[in-house]
């Protein structure tokens, strides 16, 4: 999905007061942690994940992964934290500007 950035502007001030609902450990991305983000971005369209990662290479790898096997969208992300968004087709929550 292409958001503009008045749309992702909106979304990271949304998800400034979430606290990360997923944790991806040094394991990476498992086939139970793909299907908890699964349930879970389909749940609240916008999480924070933390990303565990030896060194930054390896956590923008793990991060880009979870977003493309996710279809979703990567707003932000500062440090170990990413903010993920994934518009639920069916009740969709967010309304974007």
């Amino acid at each position: 999905m292409n958001l503009s950035n008045s749309q992702k502007k909106y979304l990271r001030k949304r998800g400034h007061q979430l606290s990360p609902v997923i944790l991806v450990a040094d394991s990476g991305l498992s086939k139970t942690v793909l299907q908890e983000f699964d349930s879970t971005i389909a749940h609240h369209e916008l999480i924070k994940v933390r990303i565990r990662a030896a060194d930054r290479t390896s956590r923008d790898a793990l991060i880009n992964e979870l977003c493309q096997k996710g279809s979703a969208d990567l707003i932000q992300q500062i440090g170990n934290i990413a903010l993920i968004y994934r518009a639920n087709p069916d009740s969709t929550k967010i309304q974007l500007p």
